[in-house]
């Protein structure tokens, strides 16, 4: 009988997609030679919840997203320092036995991290799916060379993270995290379907960062912009750096068709080291992250009390740099 391997990733994220990739060839090859994949994309809301039924396989796996306490929940890796949904699921991982459970905040993207346990714990190595492990932790630790090379979009790697990011659905992701698990990144950035997907992304990728540019201000150390009332549910999170090469930080609100999202991030090519942890931040409105990185979902209308947050960050952020 075939078994069925179930894997929830971050999904809409160049490192969930790849986490899900490594992930399903490290579990094939070591542990479920005969098994099927099947993928469910997984987004923060506002109010966060592991339903039962999410967890359907023989297998059940979580990559590059938050802990559940599911007792079907089989394998888990995560190296976000909000990995957490309530103390309760903390204090759970932390005295619950469960030897295919891995965390590590240190780490900057998911997909190393899941390739450091598979080679150490298991002797797990996949050498022709380096470059998906380099690319994943420049992409997640914006580690570009310049905000110039993050937005420009030239590199097969940024091209996917535009399709990912930016995608309707999650089918076409589902068949990338396929594709990821054999293929080089300039073949899949070329297959008709990705393509048919990126040139319309393209040009809104360029028509975003006029709009960015007119709304956007500097408003102390944080460039501050709102796009609610431009319908913009995304946008590469670099532009803002790459208009104002002199800010520490930014801070935006946006509105999706499931809840309203307020981003914080730094620059990675300030003139000054950023001194706020931004998951701490975002986690005392509900939200997390990363300490370079964060971000807070409202529910789609709570515009107004979203827009309230955003202005109390941006005045922390400006104040004692």
């Amino acid at each position: 009988m075939t078994k069925h391997v179930r894997v929830l990733y971050h999904d809409h994220c160049f490192d969930g997609a790849a986490s899900a990739a490594y992930f399903t060839r490290f579990a094939r090859d070591r542990f479920y030679p005969d098994a099927e994949f099947a993928y469910t994309g997984m987004m923060h809301k506002a109010s966060q919840l592991f339903e039962d039924g999410l967890f359907d396989g023989d297998e059940n796996a979580i990559v590059d997203f938050k802990y559940s306490p599911n007792p079907k929940l089989t394998w888990w890796f995560d190296h976000h320092q909000s990995a957490f949904l309530t103390p309760e699921d903390a204090e759970h991982f932390r005295v619950t036995p469960a030897p295919h459970h891995f965390f590590d905040p240190t780490y900057k993207s998911c997909t190393k991290f899941i390739s450091h346990v598979a080679r150490e714990k298991f002797g797990f190595e996949a050498p022709d799916l380096e470059e998906l492990v380099r690319w994943a932790d420049i992409i997640d630790g914006a580690q570009y060379e310049s905000a110039d090379q993050a937005v420009a979009l030239q590199m097969p790697a940024t091209q996917l993270v535009l399709v990912i990011e930016g995608a309707k659905g999650s089918d076409i992701i589902h068949h990338i995290i396929r594709e990821m698990t054999h293929r080089r990144l300039e073949d899949i950035a070329a297959d008709p379907k990705v393509r048919a997907l990126f040139e319309p992304l393209y040009a809104q990728h360029l028509a975003s960062i006029d709009v960015i540019r007119k709304r956007a201000g500097l408003v102390g150390n944080a460039v501050f912009f709102d796009l609610v009332e431009d319908g913009l549910e995304g946008y590469n999170k670099f532009i803002p750096y790459q208009l104002f090469p002199q800010s520490i930080y930014t801070v935006s609100v946006l509105i999706a068709s499931f809840r309203t999202k307020v981003s914080v991030g730094s620059n990675p090519w300030s003139p000054k080291e950023p001194s706020h942890n931004l998951a701490s931040i975002c986690e005392r409105y509900g939200g997390g992250g990363h300490p370079r990185v964060g971000a807070i979902s409202f529910e789609r209308g709570e515009v107004a009390r979203a827009r309230e947050v955003a202005a109390e960050i941006v005045a922390e952020l400006s104040s004692g740099e």
